[in-house]
């Protein structure tokens, strides 16, 4: 390690991930979903294993997301879908990027636009299928579909993709989502709209409900190697982990029975232990929330977190006698549990969160460094 914090990116992961889904799912196109700076992992560097993966889509949320991938290079199809209510889609119609559009407001400021660059933009309508977030609303479905159908007419736009998303919740939940989906394609259809690009489905209904892979999945959390579910492992699914957290000590420390450690003295020594200090803490995104129940790994062992995770540093115990433990040693708190480390979710658990979480909220102080296996 160069420094004392990184998060070390393992592209080679990222690129057999997307492979292995693509084979899985067998959907005739694929969607790396990088949103967030690639869920924590670097957008632009993700984007490129997940293309040479297989993945022939990215998905962000925002329109800035969409032109940092441009201008970094990046040719591929880019679909944007969250947009703030005044956005002016004029860069993005103009860098060819895809607009996910949720109502009728939308799309005529989308053809605005595309008006007065002389081009024509190309959309996929989201729809909402019952997560009551952004996305075109049942009852508006008619009106939102004819405003499209005449501004494709004119050539301002032009419909290629339909979209929603499932909540997960129950079989009987997304059954639900996937049946009011298919009624909105179909009524897409029948105001003369002829979408290639139909998708519902993330990671967990790509793996786990076939019927809503349509002609596109996208894919986030499963291309990082995390799995979506509380039943099955990465290794399960047959993915690898691409983020490994990792630091170094910072200080081993002697102290004796009853002394109390970091804010609160929520844990004091039940003996004489010692102590090591790790420099990370919740301006890097380590989860107070697993103050005193996370675990971390120091030469191939587990080692518990203990007392209050602070904003720079946290620590933890080694125990009644050191093991060769050093200043400068590396501190894994997450990575690959085929190494023995600890995984981003076995932190999600002790913090009361999901894997998620974990990664996409490690801070700009970690310096991400990207390597190819």
């Amino acid at each position: 390690m160069s420094g004392f914090r990184e998060a070390v990116i393992n592209l080679a992961a990222i690129r057999s991930n997307m492979a292995h889904l693509r084979a899985l799912v067998g959907t005739p196109h694929a969607m790396a979903v990088v949103k967030a700076n690639a869920y924590g992992h670097g957008a632009v560097p993700v984007a490129r294993a997940a293309l040479a993966g297989g993945a022939d889509w990215l998905g962000v949320a925002d329109i800035d997301e969409a032109l940092q991938l441009r201008d970094a290079g990046i040719d591929a199809p880019i679909l944007a879908w969250l947009h703030d209510p005044d956005a002016d889609f004029s860069a993005a119609i103009d860098d060819d990027i895809t607009l996910g559009l949720s109502s009728a407001r939308q799309l005529q400021r989308a053809a605005d636009a595309a008006a007065e660059l002389g081009q024509t933009a190309s959309v996929h309508l989201k729809l909402d299928t019952g997560l009551s977030r952004n996305g075109v609303h049942e009852n508006d479905w008619a009106e939102v579909f004819a405003l499209a159908a005449a501004l494709e007419q004119v050539g301002l736009l032009r419909v290629d993709g339909v979209m929603s998303h499932l909540s997960n919740t129950s079989a009987t939940d997304d059954q639900q989502a996937l049946e009011c989906f298919e009624r909105g394609v179909a009524l897409v259809r029948a105001a003369g709209l002829a979408p290639t690009l139909v998708h519902l489905a993330s990671s967990a209904a790509a793996l786990r409900l076939p019927a809503a892979r349509f002609s596109m999945v996208r894919l986030g959390i499963t291309l990082y190697g995390l799995s979506p579910f509380d039943d099955a492992s990465s290794a399960d699914l047959g993915l690898v982990p691409a983020m490994t957290l990792r630091g170094r000590v910072a200080q081993v420390r002697r102290v004796a029975a009853g002394a109390g450690v970091s804010y609160d003295y929520l844990w004091r020594a039940p003996e004489d232990s010692t102590l090591v200090l790790v420099p990370l803490g919740y301006a890097d995104g380590i989860p107070r929330q697993a103050s005193g129940s996370a675990l971390v790994q120091i030469h191939g062992a587990t080692y518990p977190l203990v007392g209050r995770v602070a904003m720079d540093q946290f620590v933890v115990n080694l125990g009644a006698d050191n093991p060769g433990v050093a200043v400068g040693d590396t501190v894994v708190l997450f990575g690959d549990p085929a190494t023995g480390a600890p995984s981003a979710t076995d932190w999600a658990d002790a913090a009361g969160t999901i894997n998620y979480e974990i990664v996409t909220r490690i801070g700009h102080r970690v310096p991400r460094l990207h390597i190819h296996g």
